[in-house]
C-alpha cells in the first residue's frame, strides 16, 4: 500500500520540470495507484468521478504535504497566489516562493457538481485537522418545529464546533479554570453556501448573523464568490462581526479565512437555549460542551461526523 505522502514524492520526482495542483496530482494518483485507492473508491459517498477526484485532492493537503516534505526535502510548494502548486526542487528552498499577481479569477474555489450537503463533511474535516476544532452537524430536519410554520426560520446553523482552549495545559491550571469563572472552550457556528453572488450575498450573510447569534465566532462559508462581492462582505462583517471562509473542494488545505470573525466574549445562552428546545442535534452538542467544560474529557466518538 502506497501512502499519500509517498505518492506525492514519487510523482514529483518523476516530473521534475512540472508544477501540479492538488487536483492534477489526484488525477494521476487515481490512474497510477488504482489498487491502493480501490477500497476508498467503492464508498457510496463518492458516487461520481468528480467527487472522487475532489476527495483525493483534499487528502493531498495538510498533514500529507507536511509528511511528504519531512520525508523528502525536494518536495516544494508554492503557496501564493492560489491555488497551491506542488513541484520538485533539486536544491531545497528555505522558504516557499511567493509570486505576486495583481488579479485572480472572478470566481474562485467552485464546488463543481457538489451539493451543499456534500460540503458538510469536507468542512468538518478541514475545521478539525487544520484548525483544531471539534465539529458536529446540525440537521434542521430533526427539529420539533414547536413554533409552527416559519418559526425556526434562520435558526439552525449547518455546522457547530467547540474549540478546547486548555489542551496541553497543566492539569492544575485546567482544574482551576474549570472551577473558576474563566472559560476553557470557545463555541463556533458555520453557515454553508455553495456560491456567494451579488444577488444572494446579503441574504446569506444575514442568515449567518441570525443562526450564529449565540456563538463566540460565527462564519459564512462558501466555495465560490463572484466578482464584486468581497467589498460588500467586508462592509457587512465590519458591522456585524461575521467572518467569511472560502472552502476549496479541490484542495481542502488550500481553504482560507477571507475575513476573520470578531470574537464575542460571552456565549448568548438564551439564544442557545432556543435552539436546544427545537433541535436534538444542537442539544447533543451543548451536552458535549458541558461534559468537556466540567471534566476536561473529549468523547471523540461524538465529534467530527
Amino acid at each position: 500500500m502506497t501512502s499519500r505522502p509517498q505518492m506525492i514524492i514519487n510523482t514529483l520526482r518523476e516530473n521534475p520540470d512540472k508544477k501540479f495542483t492538488a487536483r492534477e496530482l489526484a488525477k494521476i494518483f487515481i490512474e497510477r495507484y488504482a489498487d491502493d485507492l480501490a477500497d476508498k473508491r467503492i464508498n457510496p459517498r463518492f458516487d461520481t468521478e468528480e467527487k472522487f477526484i475532489a476527495q483525493i485532492a483534499a487528502e493531498i493537503g495538510g498533514e500529507r504535504t507536511v509528511r511528504a516534505k519531512q520525508l523528502c526535502p525536494n518536495v516544494t510548494t508554492r503557496e501564493k497566489p492560489r491555488p497551491r502548486l506542488y513541484y520538485w526542487s533539486e536544491i531545497p528552498l528555505e522558504e516557499d516562493p511567493v509570486i505576486n499577481e495583481e488579479t485572480e479569477s472572478e470566481s474562485v474555489n467552485t464546488a463543481g457538481g457538489f451539493s451543499e450537503h456534500d460540503l458538510y463533511p469536507m468542512l468538518i474535516e478541514f475545521l478539525n485537522k487544520d484548525m483544531g476544532l471539534y465539529c458536529q452537524r446540525i440537521d434542521e430536519r430533526r427539529s420539533v418545529n414547536s413554533q409552527g410554520s416559519g418559526g425556526n426560520h434562520w435558526l439552525h446553523p449547518d455546522i457547530v464546533a467547540m474549540e478546547p482552549l486548555d489542551q496541553g495545559w497543566d492539569e492544575s491550571v485546567r482544574t482551576c479554570v474549570r472551577h473558576g469563572n474563566d472559560k476553557s472552550v470557545r463555541l463556533w457556528s458555520f453557515e454553508v453556501k455553495k456560491e456567494l453572488t451579488r444577488s444572494n450575498v446579503r441574504k446569506c450573510f444575514f442568515q449567518a448573523v441570525s443562526n450564529s447569534s449565540w456563538a463566540n465566532y460565527g462564519y459564512l462559508v462558501a466555495t465560490s464568490m463572484s466578482s464584486g462581492v468581497e467589498p460588500e462582505l467586508q462592509m457587512l462583517s465590519s458591522l456585524h462581526g461575521i467572518g467569511v471562509l472560502l472552502l476549496d473542494v479541490e484542495d481542502l488545505y488550500n481553504s482560507q479565512i477571507l475575513i476573520p470573525a470578531k470574537e464575542k466574549a460571552d456565549v448568548d445562552w438564551l439564544s442557545a437555549n432556543r435552539i436546544v428546545a427545537e433541535n436534538i442535534d444542537f442539544k447533543n452538542y451543548i451536552e458535549q460542551v458541558g461534559i468537556y467544560h466540567q471534566t476536561g474529557k473529549l468523547i471523540r466518538s461524538t465529534w467530527n461526523k
